[in-house]
This record gives structure tokens, C-alpha cells and sequence, in this order.
């Protein structure tokens, strides 16, 4: 009988030291962005230029062609136009470019970067 007790006295400290952890490890959260924005601030040449160029530029070039109002292919023609910009790509009933809306990332790229203060470099 005393050895039924110690058999199960040892199974059920062996489950609680088992059990039981002094870490922090499992309490830290997973990045919950797998795709996270750039570090530090979105900018003209960096970020938003090749964006922009292929995207726009078939229709917003230098000159502008298919019925588009405005050109952008400089810095201070996109900086200009921004909040028509941003209201066009995000449209979605009237999405620029007009073969459908860019993806949301691209997207959220455009609109930190106005965010940020419409850096050049």
C-alpha cells in the first residue's frame, strides 16, 4: 500500500513540476503583421516613385494621354496631386488605375508617405 502512494505521490509531482514554468516565453506575441510597412519614413524616391511609375505613368506621363488631366511624372506634380490621388486608388467605384485598384499595401505605402510629410529623399 505504501508503494501504490509513492508511485502516485512521484506521478503527480512529475505533473507539476512538469507543468509549470518560470518563462516568459509563452506570454510574447507573434508579430501580428506578417507584411509590416517600412521602418522609419516612407519617401518620394524610396518608396513611392516606382509606385507611382508603374501605375500611373501609362496614362499620367509627360505628356499626358488617355483623357488623364494631369501629368505625374516628377516629385512635384505627385506631391500637387496627392489628395486626388489617394481619392482615386482608393475609389471603388472609379479605382485608378482603371484596371482595377493597386493592392492595399501599395496603397497604405501612398498614404503613409503623405502621412509623413511628403518626403522627397
Amino acid at each position: 500500500m505504501n508503494f501504490k502512494h509513492f508511485i502516485y505521490t512521484l506521478a503527480i509531482m512529475a505533473l507539476i513540476f512538469n507543468c509549470s514554468s518560470s518563462s516568459n516565453d509563452d506570454l510574447t506575441n507573434p508579430d501580428p503583421d506578417p507584411d509590416p510597412q517600412p521602418v522609419g519614413e516612407v519617401t518620394y524616391e524610396a518608396d513611392v516613385k516606382s509606385i507611382i511609375s508603374n501605375n500611373c505613368l501609362q496614362c499620367h506621363g509627360t505628356p499626358p494621354t488617355n483623357n488623364a488631366p494631369m501629368s505625374l511624372s516628377t516629385y512635384t506634380q505627385v506631391k500637387n496631386n496627392i489628395n486626388t490621388i489617394i481619392s482615386r486608388i482608393n475609389s471603388s467605384t472609379n479605382p485608378m488605375p482603371p484596371t482595377g485598384q493597386m493592392s492595399s499595401s501599395l496603397r497604405a505605402t501612398i498614404q503613409q508617405w503623405k502621412d509623413d510629410g511628403l518626403l522627397e529623399n
